[in-house]
C-alpha cells in the first residue's frame, strides 16, 4: 500500500493529546491527509517514551498505532551506515535516531511530505541532500 506522508511522534503525541498546543492543528491535518502514513519503530518507541509519563493515555495510543493508519517502514543492518552518516551530517542539530530514520525513509520511498511539529528541525533537514520537506501542519497560527 502506498503512503502520502511520514509521520514523526510529536504530531502523533499531539494528535491524541487534546491538551497539547499542537492538537487542533494536527487534527485538522489527520482529518484531510491520505492514509496510511509511513513511519519507523523509532518513532512509535519515542511515542510511547513519551506516553510513559501519561499512563492515562496508553490505551488510547495503542487502538490509535493499531488501528492501521500507520505503514512501518522497515529499517534494516544494510540502512544503519546511512543512519550514521545523517546523524553526523546534521549533528548541530543534533538529529536524533528517530528523525533520521524518517529522513532516510523519505528518500527512499520518495515522500516528502512530513506530519510532524518538529518545524525547525525538519526545515534543516535535506530528502537526498537537496530536497526540502513538506510539513504539515507547519508553524502554529
Amino acid at each position: 500500500m502506498r503512503t502520502s506522508a511520514l509521520a514523526d511522534s510529536g504530531a502523533i503525541l499531539a494528535f491524541l493529546d487534546k491538551d497539547d498546543r499542537w492538537h487542533t492543528s494536527c487534527a485538522d491535518v489527520f482529518a484531510n491527509i491520505n492514509l496510511p502514513l509511513l513511519t519507523s519503530e523509532a518513532v512509535l518507541t519515542e511515542l510511547f517514551h513519551f506516553i510513559a509519563a501519561r499512563p492515562y493515555q496508553l490505551e488510547r495510543a495503542w487502538n490509535f498505532v493499531c488501528s492501521g493508519v500507520f505503514t512501518l517502514g522497515t529499517i534494516s543492518d544494510a540502512d544503519v551506515p546511512e543512519l550514521a552518516r545523517l546523524m553526523h551530517q546534521y549533528r548541530d542539530r543534533p538529529m536524533d535516531f528517530a528523525d533520521a530514520t524518517l529522513v532516510h525513509l523519505a528518500q527512499r520511498e520518495s515522500l516528502t511530505t512530513i506530519f510532524t511539529v518538529d518545524v525547525a528541525d525538519f526545515q534543516t533537514y535535506r530528502i537526498g541532500g537537496r530536497k526540502r520537506f513538506r510539513i504539515l501542519p507547519g508553524a502554529l497560527r
